[in-house]
């Protein structure tokens, strides 16, 4: 009985341990116990710790975890350019036991899959947030600082634009291209002043992957981006059009038939300065040909993740040794991407030669993940808002929220910064919109967290905004039991 309660009191200590400090120390401790008494350990210990999430985070460290008898599992993700061999999970004997730990930026965010014997992928089982990819989902890794992206929710009460389709027949490639066009909520034909549009390569993808239409929404009804159009391109043949031998005949294709067409046929401004090509990867590539080749047409350039290799680095080459054009760029990337360093020198040469540039990189890979949530970095650079609404973005009340845990079954906190000493409202709406809590609170130290005691809401899917002064914050997070 004695030694029942000793090992009690010493599973309590190496879980305390473990949550506060390093998963390592839970492992330790199961090690060390008799092998009768470890899957009971292993048991207890995933219970107490599912509220918090999987992967289960400790500091900077994500602690993969599996529970099953594969003969073998490893961890593959942006992170070891998704090979199925190379980071191996750890069995702790005698339990069913998997892990693999660690360490990240505090604001990473990262794709990965379970393979099990080699060949089996799967999603973390005990992950329930993923990311839809060009192959499918995929389970994501969000270390705590990372900012779940609010702008790819539907947001109940915002004005939504529509999306019409058409099919276009090419000279050029001898091909039909299947088209989707985004309007802006009350869009008028008549207007005089007519509407900047945004051309998007792997279009289909950026509506059904990335929710660019419900992004528009969300950025235009808060006058962060100006009320523009988009136009989602669907390719027939991509690595052909976008980086081999068709890619000539497809940017032919865009200058002298799309453009044209859409001229005709839709109300828009058609100065470059009002026309931005926007694309991932090879669509990137493609953007940056299409852009470089024809400025005249189009004035912008959003390059997310561009793959400028295919060619001997044509697209790069010709930016750096060719003239200076009238482009205003825009490039995204990430650090767990192996053509970072080619991103990376590419906005160094732009810089140098005075283009009007923004740029970002993320601790991310290569997924739609990074590029859903950063087209608000890219189309408001290219089209900005109303001068209101960029002075309340910049506002410098309030930044920095972020959710901890999230998802979670009772208790989460909200993280934010004060600049300056405000009076500051909280207010929560579920999935419909409806307010659930709000509270007013007069604050002068620079972090805040306030706790919301949630156990009496339903699960599911609810909205924060924090404001101060002028200055808002918007957030999302889940309650799931």
């Amino acid at each position: 009985m004695m030694k029942k309660i000793l090992n009690t009191l010493l599973f309590v200590l190496f879980i305390n341990m473990a949550m506060a400090q390093s998963f390592y120390a839970f492992i330790a401790y199961v090690n060390g116990l008799p092998e009768a008494e470890r899957q009971t350990a292993v048991d207890d210990f995933i219970t107490t710790i599912t509220p918090l999430g999987f992967p289960y985070i400790t500091g900077d460290t994500a602690n993969f975890i599996y529970l099953g008898n594969p003969n073998s599992i490893t961890v593959a993700s942006d992170f070891n350019e998704w090979n199925n061999t190379t980071l191996p999970m750890d069995n702790v004997v005698a339990t069913n036991l998997w892990y693999y730990y660690r360490t990240f930026e505090m604001d990473a965010r990262l794709d990965y899959k379970f393979v099990l014997n080699v060949n089996e992928w799967i999603l973390d089982p005990l992950n329930p947030n993923t990311v839809t990819g060009g192959y499918g989902p995929n389970s994501e890794l969000a270390m705590p600082d990372y900012i779940q992206p609010w702008e790819i929710e539907v947001i109940p009460g915002t004005p939504t634009g529509s999306v019409e389709s058409f099919s276009i027949a090419s000279a050029n490639t001898g091909s039909t291209f299947q088209v989707k066009v985004y309007l802006p909520y009350n869009y008028n034909a008549n207007r005089p002043e007519g509407y900047a549009a945004a051309y998007f390569q792997d279009g289909y993808e950026y509506v059904s992957l990335a929710n660019t239409n419900i992004v528009l929404d969300n950025l235009i009804n808060e006058g962060i981006l100006d009320t523009i159009m988009a136009v989602f391109v669907k390719p027939n043949n991509r690595n052909a059009e976008y980086a081999d031998n068709l890619r000539n005949q497809y940017r032919l294709f865009f200058v002298e038939e799309l453009v044209p067409y859409i001229d005709e046929n839709y109300n828009t401004l058609q100065e470059a300065t009002a026309r931005a090509v926007c694309g991932p990867s090879f669509g990137g590539n493609i953007s940056a040909l299409i852009s470089y080749n024809h400025p005249e047409i189009f004035g912008n350039c959003g390059l997310q993740s561009g793959a400028l290799w295919p060619n001997d680095f044509e697209a790069y080459q010709l930016i750096i040794n060719g003239p200076l054009k009238e482009i205003k760029w825009a490039s995204v990337w990430g650090t767990y991407e192996s053509l970072f360093e080619n991103m990376r020198d590419l906005r160094d040469f732009l810089l140098d030669n005075d283009y009007d540039l923004k740029w970002l990189e993320r601790p991310e890979g290569h997924s739609w993940g990074l590029w859903r949530a950063t087209i608000d970095e890219m189309l408001p650079f290219f089209f900005p808002g109303s001068a209101m609404a960029i002075d309340k973005i910049n506002a410098p009340f309030i930044s920095g929220s972020k959710v901890y845990p999230n998802p979670f079954a009772a208790v989460t906190t909200i993280e934010y910064e004060l600049q300056n000493a405000s009076v500051v409202q909280i207010s929560i709406y579920n999935l419909l919109g409806h307010l659930v809590f709000e509270s007013t609170y007069d604050q002068t130290q620079s972090v805040q967290r306030f706790l919301w005691e949630a156990r009496d809401q339903a699960d599911g899917i609810y909205f924060y905004s924090i404001k101060a002064g002028d200055n808002i914050l918007n957030g999302k997070f889940v309650k799931s039991r």
